[in-house]
């Protein structure tokens, strides 16, 4: 038998090669094992591919969602109830859509444009296809005041058109009601009611906190009323702040009395809202019934009776289905019926959120974001006037002084600017309204807050703590400063001081001359206070009354346009992602039915906001890097959008969780 190892006289190896076994016949030949870098290898190649897989399905899903999610300017049904679904918060510009929270699976506030529904409602109200409104204000988690009030106005429209406007909660709220004031029926589900609560409520002082954690936050302020920093030195609300809250925060009560009253009369709203717990007591703590007793809804029933009711006077989908209404949704009714565009052309820019500096997307009103905006609409040569329609509690004075230069080069331009404010346009939203030939202004805006500040903290002490200590060496007064481990020296404290003060004298001196006032008439109303829009009036710190339409009108008059005129909008849209990542995280059925229904549902979402506001407060310590013209009371009374993102709230949170164990 033949070894079959052995070696061939003709090996070139010769007798001292390795002996190699061959394989028989029949038998297959032996596999190497493969090396550790071609396992890797074949391992990232093998992620590549199927990363690939993925995205490519991703995009194709994207695409589809893209085309089928995209508001279709056919509408479902000839004739109808148009259906205004507030499944969340009306604002005057959303929120670009966070990818990586939705992406993740994150909880997306969806976010309604105020003039989109208030446009709805006004052509709804002529057009013979809509033969009803339904208003579903299960899911409304509110809104700031001026927007509610202007809903409220575009009902009576269409009420004035003898057409039925029914709305539908399982309980209402001090926001929802507002708007459901003015339907022709109000309906409750039996197991809801009516909860009115009113402006008012605590916000969190952390001076003991950043004690315990050896954090000294070093303020620089002007302004008695400035209290936006009071949480970081003060343990509670000091007298001047309490004192201004409550006047700006009575004014918009009575206003919002004063528009339901008006909206229903018949209603016993004072003695309700006097002794809530009473009326339910005597209702046999049933708080729906109590609710009906006082005549704060006119029926109580199911969703589905609430649908047959409507499919009763706009025609139901199926006979066999008598739940199931003809409706028009809001979205498909704006894309069915967008605004005219006859005649002269009035540019409206807003400005909606926290003035910052640089650019930024929508929600966020980016200074260069917002001062090319401005340019863009003065160099357009079909533009008669510019109005800025301006929602916002202030932030960065260098941003606000950007697009007070960009309002300045228009004029110069001899455009005529007028500005509009909504919900609030404090702080750094009045110092872009000062270039403004006339300033408009609801009773229910707020507005003022003439008062700079800026903060920086600094963790000797913290660092101290743990056994930590800062030194080294200084060539001048200012060498390392300001120092956030060592300590801020008093040499920077005073420059800090003295630029806020700087700051100040120039935001005064601005209102004085815009408002064509004395300056000792304008430091007593300044100092950092709020004021409510009816008041603000009488200080002279706006013109008139109006929203806006009044606006864009006088800045059509000022331009002396003759004939008709309409609004072309300056201002960032949603990216077609944004969109298609604000249907998937925001108008699906899972995450709609997670939002709160009920009083007591919507009652503990204040848990959620509660901790917005904290994570809001706790990141200006962090992110405030320049002098500040803010009002972060003002907050209160915008719609609850998370600030910061959910990625940086959460690394905050978690530094502060470190040092709190």
């Amino acid at each position: 038998m033949t070894d079959s190892t052995a070696t061939t006289p003709n090996d070139p190896a010769g007798p001292w090669a390795i002996p190699v076994r061959r394989p028989l016949p029949g038998e297959d030949k032996p596999r190497s094992t493969p090396s550790f870098p071609r396992k890797v290898w074949k391992l990232l190649v093998a992620i590549k591919d199927a990363l690939a897989l993925i995205f490519l399905l991703l995009f194709f899903v994207a695409l589809f969602g893209l085309l089928a999610g995209r508001p279709n300017a056919g509408l479902p049904v000839s004739e109808g109830a148009l259906l205004i679904e507030l499944d969340g918060i009306v604002t005057e510009q959303p929120t670009e859509t966070d990818p990586f929270a939705a992406l993740s699976g994150g909880p997306q506030l969806k976010e309604i444009r105020t003039r989109d529904v208030v446009h709805a409602l006004e052509t709804a109200a002529a057009d013979k296809r809509i033969t009803s409104v339904v208003l579903d204000l299960d899911r409304f988690l509110g809104g700031g005041q001026v927007s509610l009030a202007e809903i409220g106005g575009a009902i009576d429209k269409v009420r004035a058109k003898k057409k039925p406007v029914l709305a539908f909660a399982t309980a209402y709220t001090t926001d929802s009601y507002q708007i459901a004031a003015h339907a022709s029926e109000i309906w409750a589900d039996s197991i809801g009611g009516v909860a009115i609560a009113g402006p008012g409520g605590s916000r969190l002082y952390y001076k003991g906190l950043m004690d315990r954690l050896g954090i000294t936050a070093n303020i620089y302020r002007v302004g008695t009323f400035k209290s936006a920093v009071e949480p970081y030195l003060r343990s509670d609300q000091s007298p001047e702040a309490k004192e201004a809250n409550l006047a700006y925060a009575s004014v918009l009560w009575d206003n919002w009395l004063a528009d339901v009253k008006k909206a229903r009369p018949a209603a016993k709203l004072d003695a309700y809202i006097a002794d809530t717990v009473g009326a339910v007591r005597a209702a046999g703590n049933d708080l729906s019934k109590a609710s009906l007793d006082a005549g704060l809804v006119d029926r109580l029933g199911s969703r589905m009776a609430f649908s047959r009711r409507v499919a009763e006077i706009s025609g139901a989908t199926d006979e066999g289905k008598p739940w199931e209404f003809n409706a028009i949704p809001l979205e498909n009714w704006v894309a069915a019926n967008p605004p005219a565009e006859k005649g002269s052309a009035i540019a409206v820019v807003p400005v909606v959120g926290d003035i910052v500096d640089g650019e930024a997307p929508t929600g966020l009103a980016g200074g260069t974001t917002i001062a090319e905006h401005i340019l863009d609409a003065a160099t357009d040569s079909s533009v008669k006037a510019i109005v800025l329609r301006v929602d916002s509690p202030g932030g960065s004075v260098l941003a606000s002084e950007e697009i007070r230069q960009a309002l300045l080069a228009a004029k110069a331009r001899k455009l005529p600017i007028v500005v509009s404010m909504a919900n609030v346009a404090a702080s750094g939203g009045y110092w872009i309204s000062t270039p403004a030939d006339r300033i408009f202004a609801e009773p229910e805006t707020i507005t003022g807050s003439i008062g700079v500040f800026g903060i920086l903290p600094s963790f000797d002490r913290a660092l101290a703590k743990i056994g930590v200590n800062a030194d080294g060496i200084a060539t001048t007064p200012l060498s390392g400063q300001p120092d956030i481990f060592g300590g801020v020296n008093e040499e920077f404290n005073a420059l800090a001081q003295a630029s806020v003060e700087d700051v100040y004298t120039r935001f005064t001196g601005l209102v004085a001359r815009s408002r064509k006032q004395p300056l000792d008439k304008i430091l007593p109303i300044a100092e950092g206070r709020v004021w409510a829009g009816g008041t603000a009036r009488q200080l002279g710190l706006i013109d008139q009354f109006g929203g806006l339409p009044e606006a864009l009108a006088a800045a059509a008059k000022l331009a002396k346009v003759e004939g008709d005129f309409h609004a072309r909008y300056f201002e960032e849209e949603p990216s077609e992602l944004s969109r298609l990542l604000a249907n998937w995280s925001g108008a699906g059925e899972e995450e709609t039915a997670a939002l709160p229904r009920g009083w007591f549902g919507i009652a503990a979402m204040n848990r959620q906001l509660t901790e917005r506001r904290l994570v809001q407060d706790l990141a200006l310590l962090t992110r405030a890097g320049s002098v500040q013209a803010a009002c972060l009371d003002c907050r209160a009374y915008l719609p609850a959008i998370p600030r910061p993102g959910k990625r940086e709230a959460q690394g905050f949170l978690a530094t502060l969780a470190m040092l709190l164990k």
